[in-house]
């Protein structure tokens, strides 16, 4: 199914909250944080089950809840790598899925919809009964393969979507910007500024060819038209885009979501920017036109990479906050 593209209106709330329910640190023991833009909450020993813990996994699933007038919207975005780390870092969270109102996959990697087929069966029987996934293309559904110079590629899986609609999972394809309850997707990213596609996962161009050589024949760079981001306007404060992956750049994802909720006042940039085997030159760069944006936070996940949060520990200090499996984030406080 596809939404239907509509001129649009960013909703706005009063008071988001970002729950790390996977990503590829967790960090028993961390001092308590402060800043005067977010609430920052760490979670180390997990109060009546010390007998257990988190588990780290390469990969990002965040939990999403908002409020406006009372009332709160909840989402889970993306769904790590393994649905055994997802289940178990939800269950250990004591995140109900009967208040999900959706579920949203940033796009077609299997470290972002690997866990989605075991979290609906083990979760749907209390979720609503109209649940939909939310993702930014049908393409998103194709094949991915990984490509190594000098190596036949190998099969990277797809999104096993005649399980979804088994199980009453609607798919909602959101090319274009789309209004969910409190929060709004980005529709297709523009690629307008230095930023290269990155994280070079092949796809079949066309479905009509099943043979390997044919296949073999038929694969090409994946460009990620399906990468959309989850935002939300912040009453007072601005818009925060959450970017999963940031394949189309960091900057292109932050700038297109501006442009769609028609504001220059960007208060958070979170989740992964694809700059760990970036180039100085290239994330020296990406710092520069985040300085001209001018978040009030960044919080990196995922695959940001060491060497832009160092360098953004030199450059912007004031506004980088580090991430950990279990925590939570809060704006509009």
């Amino acid at each position: 199914m596809d939404a239907k593209a509509t001129p649009f209106a960013a909703p706005v709330v009063e008071k988001l909250s970002v729950r790390v329910v996977v990503d590829s640190v967790y960090e028993r023991f961390l001092p308590k944080l402060e800043h005067s833009m977010a609430g920052i909450e760490h979670v180390g020993a997990i109060p009546g089950r010390q007998m257990t813990t988190f588990a780290a996994e390469w990969g990002l699933s965040l939990h999403l809840a908002s409020v406006k007038d009372g009332a709160s919207a909840e989402y889970l975005l993306d769904f790590g790598y393994t649905p055994e780390i997802l289940n178990r870092n939800f269950d250990l969270l004591d995140i109900d899925p009967g208040k999900l109102n959706g579920l949203i996959l940033s796009h077609g990697h299997r470290d972002h919809f690997g866990g989605l087929d075991g979290f609906v069966g083990q979760h749907r029987t209390h979720m609503r009964d109209d649940i939909s996934l939310y993702v930014g293309g049908e393409t998103v559904f194709r094949e991915k393969w990984i490509g190594q110079k000098g190596k036949k590629p190998v099969p990277w899986g797809a999104i096993d979507r005649s399980s979804l609609t088994a199980r009453n999972v609607q798919q909602v394809c959101c090319s274009e910007p789309h209004d969910l309850q409190d929060a709004f997707t980005s529709g297709y990213i523009e690629r307008n500024s230095f930023e290269d596609v990155s994280g070079g996962t092949l796809v079949e161009e066309d479905d009509d060819h099943y043979t390997e050589d044919e296949r073999a024949g038929k694969l090409v760079t994946d460009q990620h038209p399906d990468e959309h981001a989850t935002c939300y306007m912040i009453e007072g404060r601005g818009l925060v885009v959450i970017s999963s992956c940031g394949h189309t750049g960091i900057i292109n994802t932050v700038r297109t979501a501006m442009a769609v909720a028609n504001t220059d006042k960007v208060h958070a940039v979170i989740g992964g920017f694809h700059l760990g085997l970036a180039p100085n030159e290239y994330v020296d760069h990406t710092l520069d036109e985040l300085e001209l944006i001018n978040p009030d936070v960044v919080v990196p996940m995922h695959c940001t990479g060491a060497n832009f949060i160092g360098k953004m520990r030199e450059r912007m200090p004031d506004k980088l906050v580090a991430s950990n499996v279990g925590s939570r984030f809060t704006f509009g406080v």
